[in-house]
Order: C-alpha cells, then sequence, then structure tokens
C-alpha cells in the first residue's frame, strides 16, 4: 500500500469544551464565525459539530488550502476577537491541532 501525505492542504481540528450553561452562546459566537470564513479564498472545508456524548464539545472541522491562508485566517479580526473576547466567557478549555491528509 502506497500512503500518500498531502502536503499543501492543512487540516485544523479546534476543539472547545464548553463552560457549564454556556454552551448555546458558544455555538452562537462560532457561527458568527463561519459565513465570513467560508469567503476566505484559502477555505475548503469549515464544519461546526457537536458531540454525541457531550453536548459542552463543539468541535470546528477545517481545510485549508495550505499553511499560509490557515495562519492569514488566524489573523483576521474576528479570530482574535473571538480568542480575545468571546472564548473567555464561554470557553472552559480548547485544543487546536493541525495535521495533513493522508491519500491512499
Amino acid at each position: 500500500m502506497n500512503i500518500r501525505k498531502n502536503e499543501s492542504q492543512l487540516v485544523c481540528i479546534a476543539k472547545f469544551m464548553a463552560v457549564p450553561g454556556e454552551v448555546d452562546r458558544l455555538i452562537k459566537s462560532l457561527h458568527a464565525l463561519i459565513p465570513m470564513t467560508m469567503q476566505e479564498g484559502g477555505n475548503i472545508r469549515y464544519e461546526l459539530n457537536q458531540c454525541i456524548d457531550d453536548e459542552n464539545r463543539i468541535t470546528f472541522i477545517e481545510k485549508w488550502f495550505d499553511q499560509k491562508t490557515f495562519d492569514a485566517h488566524c489573523g483576521t479580526p474576528y479570530i482574535t476577537e473571538f480568542f480575545n473576547e468571546g472564548k473567555p466567557l464561554h470557553v472552559k478549555e480548547f485544543e487546536v491541532t493541525l495535521h495533513k491528509e493522508l491519500l491512499p
């Protein structure tokens, strides 16, 4: 089996644990990021998901054209505003990991 890495595109998995009682506000603030992000030139996929077993766990699965476009996304005013102002109010903990897609 020949496994190849998609070396240019970047996959980001951003996991958030809501502060107890704040999950609806967290989802609302994350939903607000979607329309602006979908307009970014390097965005391929940007989907928000809620864990079936724990509704306080919210996950973005993102796909970007490359590291450069992802980095530009992270520097946009609406993303920095969320992490500086929204996250402290609604997020108990979070983890962001970056991946490369494995192709057959």
